[in-house]
């Protein structure tokens, strides 16, 4: 399928299928953007079949790969990279910290099997710990879009911005997203907010999303507030919407307590509870699909509907 048909086909995307398309696209009038894969691109690559002198392979070799990306990046050039979360923050974190960090190269790396998404695939495959890592990272733009809309709406500004990008995504989820076109990508977005409500549900990327939309339905009274763009400059932005707010919540996330979100805007809103509802401490032991290996580690629908209650009388 090639990016046009992407493009126009009624059928959601899911982020990384979003994320290729929309880079073809953008390709086609910036000659500057390259696309670099860790052997992940698979047959008709949407953008290897269109700029195929502008796609580049690099088999597994993930810290070459964000190395080679940053020369290129300093030659005035827009490279996006992409590979597996786990193989992208914890093997070539050192590569990225200092191509991202230290020399502000303008890579934006797209990262897809972020938390337990890999499922079946294993403890090596799952990536429950990249914000922490990359959120340690000073100047590095984090964002975990939820939907093609503002998959799409994130790439789009990476590529224009050509500021460092840490973008996670899960693996084959297409939710239709709270993101419409045109519409600019704050530091966060309201999907609800009742005067009365007690509690606001703080969702992160496509799990943590999914988890706090399922819980607004048999909770209405829950306000709701989603996050993209999770770095400090962004989140300390939020902290100041939601403080303006509510003094209670309840941020949902596929990651670790520990570097997560939960515990930045535990920092920035010293006047407010914060609760957490994530992957905890324990390491997945059982195969299954991605619910399966969420369940195991407690972040389901129940986790969330219990914690809301916890905030509630806190």
């Amino acid at each position: 399928m090639t990016a046009t048909q992407l493009l126009e086909d009624p059928v959601v995307l899911s982020g990384r299928d979003a994320y290729r398309a929309e880079l073809a696209v953008l390709a086609r009038t910036d000659p500057r953007i390259l696309c670099l894969e860790a052997d992940l691109g698979g047959r008709k690559h949407p953008f290897a079949e269109e700029h195929p002198d502008r796609f580049f392979n690099v088999g597994i070799a993930e810290g070459a790969m964000i190395d080679m990306a940053a020369g290129l990046a300093l030659a005035g050039f827009r490279p996006f990279v992409s590979t597996f979360a786990p193989f992208a923050a914890l093997r070539a974190a050192e590569s990225l910290k200092l191509a991202l960090g230290y020399l502000g190269a303008g890579i934006s790396v797209v990262a897809p099997y972020a938390g337990v998404s890999g499922a079946w695939f294993g403890t090596t495959h799952h990536c429950l710990e990249d914000l922490a890592v990359l959120g340690a990272v000073p100047g590095v733009v984090i964002a975990a879009p939820y939907g093609e809309a503002e998959m799409r709406a994130v790439i789009r500004s990476a590529a224009a911005s050509g500021r460092p990008h840490w973008i996670r995504t899960g693996r084959g989820a297409n939710p239709v997203g709270l993101h419409r076109d045109g519409e600019e990508l704050g530091a966060l977005r309201w999907d609800a907010a009742p005067e009365a409500a007690e509690v606001c549900l703080v969702s992160v990327g496509e799990v943590g999303t999914e988890l706090s939309l399922a819980a607004r339905r048999e909770r209405p009274e829950l306000a709701h507030a989603h996050l993209c763009y999770l770095d400090h400059e962004h989140l300390a932005e939020a902290a100041v919407q939601l403080a303006g707010r509510y003094r209670r919540f309840v941020v949902v996330e596929e990651h670790r307590a520990a570097g997560g979100v939960a515990s930045a805007l535990a920092l920035l809103l010293r006047q407010a509870t914060v609760h957490g509802v994530n992957a905890g401490q324990g390491w997945p032991s059982h195969g299954g699909d991605h619910d399966h290996v969420l369940a195991e580690l407690g972040l389901d629908l129940p986790t969330v509907l219990a914690a809301a209650e916890a905030a509630a009388h806190d």
